[in-house]
């Protein structure tokens, strides 16, 4: 019986949509120390929540210039790791995030706009293994500690972006939907 890998690893992907808001129409740098993307996922009922290492961000955000700034995010895929070594290595492989061929997911945002209740709207491109959608990422923005933070969610289905292909398309065992959780703390760039 094969190994059933945990869905979490596919919502990772999806966060790279959320972390590039950020700061002060200055350049900004994600404080990696203080930042995480992660990402949940359901299988067989169960919710599984795996963890991306390594992601980067260049940011412009000035909450009273949106029509100038802008964000583009790089996340890299094989640097996602669920608590499990060999389920961690087998959601690296092909049938899920094809790491070799597929190094980085990547979101650029093409504009951001104000939302309900001092909500942002961060729309743009999500581009997971080789596939491109329009999304659009709910982000909350505050000022703490001399930086910025933008957290939120971003849903996403798996099979769009062909995550867990092959015998893994079917979504009875691991389920489409996946949640891209993100906190993104960023500094000025010295």
């Amino acid at each position: 019986m094969k190994r059933i890998p945990r869905p979490s690893a596919l919502l990772m992907a999806a966060t790279l949509a959320t972390a590039g808001i950020a700061a002060n129409l200055a350049w900004a740098q994600v404080d990696a120390g203080k930042s995480s993307v992660t990402a949940v996922a359901r299988q067989i009922g169960v919710p599984m929540e795996g963890k991306f290492k390594k992601f980067d961000a260049a940011v412009a955000f000035d909450p009273t210039k949106l029509a100038s700034s802008s964000a583009k995010v790089e996340i890299d895929v094989s640097s996602f790791e669920i608590g499990d070594a060999e389920t961690t290595k087998e959601v690296k492989g092909r049938d899920w995030f094809d790491a070799a061929k597929y190094p980085k997911a990547v979101f650029q945002s093409t504009s951001i706009k104000a939302g309900a209740a001092g909500k942002y709207e961060v729309v743009g491109k999500l581009t997971i293994k080789g596939k491109t959608q329009d999304v659009v990422i709910p982000a909350s923005y505050r000022q703490e500690a001399g930086g910025q933070v933008f957290e939120g969610t971003l849903p996403i289905k798996r099979t769009v972006f062909n995550i867990g292909d092959g015998e893994w398309k079917d979504t009875s065992v691991v389920a489409d939907d996946v949640q891209i959780k993100f906190r993104i703390v960023t500094v000025a760039k010295k």
